[in-house]
């Protein structure tokens, strides 16, 4: 179970609403989301670098990588895609 937490300048760490849960920088950017059920990350989740720009969109499944996760450049375009299986790479 998530425990709320803080970083010292009272910026939340995350910020768990229903079965999404958001992490943030210090800065109040958005780090990464998805969707987190039974404690652990399903589905769909988006990572960010701390400029806000997407870094990466991957999937879950049951807490482990699987499926396709595409990794982005800093001028967007997509750096490397790899394919996961509960977790490990294919």
């Amino acid at each position: 179970m998530l425990t709320n937490k803080n970083y010292k300048n009272g910026q939340k760490v995350f910020d768990p609403n229903n079965e999404y849960l958001i992490y943030y920088f210090k800065d109040g950017t958005v780090k990464d989301e998805g969707i987190f059920k039974d404690n652990v990350m399903e589905g769909k989740w988006k990572f960010y670098r701390n400029s806000g720009q997407l870094w990466q969109i991957g999937h879950f499944f049951n807490n482990n990588k699987h499926g396709e996760w595409i990794r982005f450049n800093r001028d967007g375009l997509v750096e490397y895609s790899e394919i996961f299986e509960n977790g490990k790479q294919l």
